[in-house]
C-alpha cells in the first residue's frame, strides 16, 4: 500500500506540475491545467461563465486567460470532457453538500473588506453538541472575538449567522470570511466585540439515518432545524460561553436559505432577538403576531436589516417582500446591489460590511432604521424564485457513499464516460464501476464498512472527488472524498448524548487544538501530540482522521483522560519555551508512520488507551503558558 499511495503521489504530481491559476495585475487571471488524455477543457468561473481552453503543444498545458475582474473571491472549476472538478493546485475550495469548486482571490491594491491583515485575529472553534431535538449530534463553527481569552469575566453579544441551501457550517468562514471582516472592523472600532455562531442549516443530513431523498431543507416553522438552533444550540451556546442573553444582546442573519431561516426564526421569537438581517433572500409573510401589530413590532426590533442583488434570481421575492413589509407599516433598511453577480458570495460579503458595524450599536442601528428607503417600485420584470428555479438549480441528488447493511455504495454521473472506476487507499486495486440506463456509474464495498477512508473516482483516467459527498480532504493538492461510516462508533453520527471537546485552528500559525469536554480546573489533562503528513493541513487530523471523535468517544466510555491534543509539525514543547513539569510527557503519533487513515485511527486508539495507564502529572502553576488556542470556553454561564 506504501508503493501504491506513493505511486499514485508521484503521479498527481506529473499531472499537475506547473498548472497554477495566476492573477494579474490588471485584474485579469490565467488558469492553467495539465491533463494529457483530455480531450476538451473549460473554465467555469463566477465572473465569466463558461470560457473553453487551449492545449499548449509545447507544456500540454490548457490555458485561458479572462477578466478583467473586480477584486474578489470566486469560486471556479475545470469541466474536463464533461466533467466538473476542483483545481488540483489550488489548496483554497468552496465547503458544500454537492458542486466541488477552488477559490480564486483577486486582490485588490487598496485592501478589501475580507483581506487577511496584520490585525489581531480572533479564534475559530468547531463544536459538535447533542441535539434532543435531531436525536443526535449537531455541528456548529464559532468565532470568538481577539480579546475573549485576555478577561474571564467579560460577557459578549452574539450573532446566529446561516449559509444558505447546500452550504455547509464553514462556508460564511472559508468563503465568506466574516471571522477577517469582523477583526479588521474591530481593529478600526467601527464594529463592537461579539460571539458569531455559524450554525449548520440542513442537520438531518448529519445523522445516521438521514432523510430517504436526500433533499435539501426548504421549509421553515415546526422544522428540526428552528427547533435545533432554538431549544439546543442557544442553550449550548448560552452555557458554555460568556455570553450576554437578552434579545438586545442576539442577532440573527443569513444568506439565502439562510436568509428565510433567520428571518422567520428571528420574526418568531422577538423575546429573544431585536437584529435581523436577510442577505439575498425573503421569508413567509404569515408569521402570527408580527405583521398585522406594526407599532408592537417596530418597538422590539432594532434592525431589520434586508439586502439583495437586483441581478439576484430572488430578487422578485425579495422586493415584494420589502414592499409587503412596507404596506404592513413594518420599518426596514433596504440595500441593493447591481455588479456582484447575482446570488453570489460576493454579495453575502458586502452584505456583511454594512451590517456588522449596526450590530449590537443603538445609537447606529436606530440612525440606518430612520434613513430606510421604500421598496423600488415593480416592473413586472422582476426574477421570481419559482418551483422550476428549484428544480433546475437543485436537481434530485445522487446519494454517494450510501451505507447500507450490505455495503458502501458509491454512485457517480458520468454518461459519456467510457471508463469509472472507485480509487480507496485501503484498497490496493481499483473496483470497476458499471454505468446504468441514465449515466450513473456505481459499485458495492462489502468489505471494511467502519473504517475511515480517502477515496475518489478515476474517470477515463482522471481523478474526481465525489461530487455527492459533503466531506472532502483538506490537502494542499487534489482532494479527495471522505467515506466515514455514520455508524461507526467513531463517528459523531452514532455518539449519542455524550460530552463533546472542541476544536480551534489557527492557520496563520498553521496549527489546531482540541480540548476534551470534561476537563476540570486544577486536574492535569494528557497532552498528544499529532504529526500531519507533508501535503495535508492541520485540519486533517480532525476532518480525516477523527482525532476529535476518538477523543469524545473513548473518554465518555472511561478507556482514556481527557486530553488535550495539538497538530502541528514543530515540537510543541520547543512551542511552548522549552517548557519542563514534573511528569509532563508529550505523547506523539506521527501520520507519517502509517500509509492509511485507518490504520492511523487505530495507532491512535491505541496510544489512548496507553494514556490511561500514566501516572497524573502535577498541575504547575502556568501562567497561560499554554495559549488561547485551549479551551476558549473558560469561563462560561455556569
Amino acid at each position: 500500500m506504501k508503493t501504491k499511495s506513493f505511486f499514485m503521489f508521484l503521479l498527481a504530481c506529473c499531472m499537475q506540475a506547473n498548472a497554477e491559476t495566476i492573477c494579474h495585475e490588471d485584474g485579469t487571471v490565467t488558469f492553467q491545467y495539465k491533463n494529457d488524455q483530455a480531450k476538451e477543457v473549460l473554465v467555469d468561473v463566477q465572473f465569466a461563465g463558461r470560457k473553453p481552453m487551449q492545449k499548449d503543444a509545447k507544456t500540454g498545458l490548457w490555458t485561458v486567460t479572462l477578466g478583467p475582474a473586480a477584486p474578489d473571491m470566486y469560486p471556479y472549476c475545470f469541466v474536463v470532457d464533461g466533467v466538473s472538478i476542483m483545481d488540483p493546485d489550488n489548496p483554497q475550495y468552496f465547503p458544500n453538500e454537492g458542486f466541488k469548486n477552488s477559490l480564486l482571490e483577486i486582490k485588490s491594491k487598496d485592501g478589501l473588506a475580507h483581506d487577511i491583515k496584520d490585525v489581531p485575529h480572533g479564534t475559530i472553534e468547531y463544536i459538535h453538541y447533542y441535539s434532543n431535538s435531531l436525536g443526535g449530534t449537531n455541528t456548529a463553527i464559532v468565532y470568538l472575538p481577539p480579546n475573549y481569552m485576555m478577561s474571564f469575566d467579560k460577557k459578549y453579544p452574539v450573532f446566529y449567522l446561516i449559509s444558505g441551501t447546500t452550504d455547509t457550517e464553514e462556508v460564511y468562514y472559508k468563503v465568506g470570511r466574516v471571522n477577517y471582516i469582523l477583526d479588521n472592523l474591530l481593529s478600526k472600532k467601527a464594529a463592537k466585540e461579539m460571539i458569531i455562531v455559524l450554525p449548520y442549516g440542513n442537520p438531518t443530513k448529519l445523522l445516521a439515518a438521514p432523510a430517504a431523498n436526500g433533499a435539501p431543507q426548504t421549509r421553515f416553522g415546526g422544522d428540526v432545524f428552528s427547533k435545533d438552533l432554538i431549544n439546543d444550540l442557544m442553550p449550548y451556546i448560552e452555557k458554555n460561553y460568556r455570553t450576554i442573553n437578552n434579545k438586545d444582546h442576539r442577532a440573527i442573519g443569513g444568506f439565502s436559505r439562510g436568509g428565510n431561516q433567520a428571518l422567520f426564526n428571528g420574526l418568531s421569537n422577538l423575546d429573544k432577538f431585536s437584529y435581523l438581517c436577510s442577505y439575498s433572500s425573503f421569508t413567509s409573510t404569515d408569521i402570527a403576531g408580527v405583521y398585522d401589530n406594526a407599532d408592537d413590532t417596530n418597538k422590539k426590533i432594532r434592525l431589520f436589516w434586508l439586502g439583495v442583488g437586483t441581478d439576484d434570481f430572488l430578487y422578485g421575492n425579495a422586493r415584494d417582500y420589502m414592499e409587503f413589509l412596507d404596506k404592513k407599516g413594518i420599518r426596514s433598511v433596504k440595500e441593493f446591489t447591481n455588479d456582484k453577480f447575482g446570488h453570489t458570495w460576493m454579495n453575502a460579503k458586502y452584505f456583511l460590511t454594512k451590517t456588522l458595524p449596526l450590530l449590537f450599536n443603538k445609537k447606529a442601528s436606530e440612525e440606518a432604521m430612520k434613513n430606510g428607503e421604500p421598496a423600488p417600485a415593480a416592473t413586472g420584470k422582476e426574477q421570481q424564485f419559482t418551483p422550476g428555479v428549484m428544480a433546475r438549480l437543485f436537481p434530485r441528488p445522487i446519494i454517494s457513499p450510501e451505507y447500507t447493511e450490505d455495503g458502501i455504495v458509491f454512485r457517480f454521473k458520468a454518461p459519456d464516460a467510457q471508463k469509472v472506476e472507485l480509487e480507496c487507499e485501503i484498497l490496493p486495486d481499483n473496483l470497476a464501476m458499471e454505468r446504468d440506463s441514465d449515466g450513473v456509474w456505481s459499485v458495492m464495498m462489502t468489505d471494511n464498512l467502519f473504517e475511515t477512508f480517502k477515496y475518489c473516482f478515476v474517470v477515463d483516467g482522471m481523478q474526481v472527488a465525489d461530487p455527492s459527498n459533503m466531506f472532502i480532504a483538506p490537502d494542499a493538492g487534489f482532494k479527495y472524498s471522505i467515506a466515514d461510516n455514520p455508524k461507526s462508533p467513531f463517528n459523531f453520527a452514532s455518539q449519542g448524548e455524550i460530552a463533546h471537546g472542541r476544536v480551534s485552528y489557527d492557520l496563520q500559525r498553521n496549527t489546531a487544538f482540541y480540548s476534551s469536554g470534561n476537563m476540570r480546573m486544577g486536574v492535569m489533562p494528557a497532552f498528544i501530540q499529532l504529526i500531519p503528513v507533508e501535503g495535508e493541513s492541520v485540519e486533517s487530523w480532525f476532518k480525516v482522521g477523527g482525532a476529535d471523535a476518538i477523543a469524545d468517544r473513548m473518554i465518555a466510555d472511561g478507556k482514556t483522560k481527557p486530553c488535550m491534543i495539538t497538530v502541528t509539525a514543530q515540537d510543541f514543547t520547543q512551542q511552548q519555551g522549552g517548557m519542563q513539569m514534573p511528569g509532563f510527557k508529550m505523547n506523539k503519533l506521527d501520520a507519517n508512520d502509517y500509509p492509511t487513515w485507518s490504520q492511523r485511527r487505530r495507532a491512535l486508539v491505541k496510544l489512548m488507551l496507553d494514556i490511561k495507564k500514566q501516572p497524573d502529572p502535577e498541575f504547575p502553576a502556568m501562567g497561560g503558558g499554554f495559549g488561547g488556542g485551549f479551551g476558549g470556553g473558560f469561563g462560561g454561564n455556569d
